[in-house]
C-alpha cells in the first residue's frame, strides 16, 4: 500500500494562504455533522492535521465541543491561535502529528480531518484512533471535490504546478496511482468501517487572486517549495488565467462533505 513519506514541516509558509484561499466548510455541515454524529457540548474533539484550525475552530463555536489540535507545522499553529481568539473560543493547539496520538488525547468522542489522511499512515492512525475513541465515538474525514469550473482553472495550475515543482507534484500524483488505495477502502479494512457521507454543493466566484493564493496555500506549489521560482510563478499562472478568461472571473462548483466513520 503506497503511503507518502512523513514530512514535519510540509506546509511551511502556507499558512498565511490556506485559511483565505481553500474552500471553506460551511456552518451547515459543520452542524449537520455534529448532530447526525451525538457530538455533545463539552465532549473531546480532536482536529488531527488541524492546519490553521479551521475544523477545530468550527466545532468549538457551533457544536461547544472541547477541541484539541493537532499539527506539526509551527505556522499552521500560530494562525491557528490567532483565529480561536478572533472566534472568542478557547482550543488546545498541541505540536505533533498521527505518529503522536496516545492516551493523552483520550476519551475522544470525535476525530476529524480537513484534507490530511492522506498524509499519514492510515491505518496505522486508525489502529491509534481506535485504542483512545470512546465505543459511540467516530472519526470523520473531511474534504472537498472540484466538480467543474467556468472556465476551467485546472488547466492552468496543474501544467504549472509539474513544470516548476515536478518532486512536489509527484507527492500529489501518487494518490492517482494504480496501487493508491482509496480512503474508504482503507476505513473499511479498519474498526470504523461503518460509514456514511454528507456533504453539500456550493457555486463559488473566484478571481485571480483567488486561484493564486489556492496555489500558494498547496504543498506543491507553495512559496517555500517555489524558492525563488515564487515570482515567474505567479507570473505564468495569473498570465495562463487571464487566456482562459479575459475578465479574470471563474465560477467554481464544489462539493463540501464529512465522511462518517463509526465502529459497525
Amino acid at each position: 500500500m503506497t503511503t507518502i513519506p512523513f514530512e514535519a514541516r510540509r506546509f511551511q509558509s502556507t499558512a498565511a494562504y490556506y485559511t483565505r484561499y481553500r474552500v471553506p466548510y460551511p456552518d451547515e455541515l459543520i452542524e449537520r455533522i455534529a448532530e447526525r454524529a451525538g457530538l455533545a457540548p463539552g465532549e473531546r474533539l480532536l482536529d488531527l492535521g488541524c492546519g490553521p484550525g479551521q475544523l477545530g475552530i468550527a466545532f468549538a463555536r457551533l457544536a461547544k465541543a472541547a477541541v484539541t489540535g493537532l499539527d506539526p507545522e509551527p505556522e499552521m499553529l500560530e494562525a491557528a491561535y490567532a483565529d480561536a481568539a478572533a472566534a472568542g473560543v478557547d482550543v488546545t493547539f498541541v505540536k505533533g502529528s498521527s505518529y503522536d496520538l496516545d492516551s493523552r488525547f483520550a476519551p475522544l468522542k470525535m476525530t476529524v480531518m480537513g484534507r490530511s489522511f492522506h498524509w499519514m499512515d492510515r491505518l496505522a492512525t486508525l489502529t491509534a484512533l481506535d485504542e483512545i475513541t470512546v465505543a459511540d465515538g467516530c472519526v470523520v474525514l473531511f474534504g472537498d471535490r472540484h466538480i467543474s469550473s467556468t472556465p476551467e482553472w485546472r488547466q492552468a495550475v496543474n501544467p504549472l504546478a509539474e513544470a516548476f515543482a515536478p518532486e512536489r507534484n509527484a507527492d500529489r500524483e501518487r494518490r492517482k496511482a494504480p496501487d493508491w488505495i482509496e480512503h474508504e477502502n482503507i476505513l473499511l479494512r479498519s474498526p470504523f468501517n461503518d460509514l456514511e457521507r454528507i456533504s453539500v454543493i456550493r457555486e463559488r466566484k473566484l478571481g485571480l487572486d483567488d486561484i493564486v493564493g489556492r496555489a500558494f496555500s498547496t504543498s506543491v506549489t507553495s512559496p517555500q517549495a517555489l524558492g525563488e521560482r515564487t515570482a515567474a510563478f505567479e507570473a505564468e499562472l495569473r498570465n495562463s488565467l487571464l487566456k482562459l478568461s479575459p475578465e479574470g472571473t471563474f465560477a467554481e462548483v464544489v462539493e463540501i462533505g464529512g465522511l462518517i466513520a463509526r465502529r459497525s
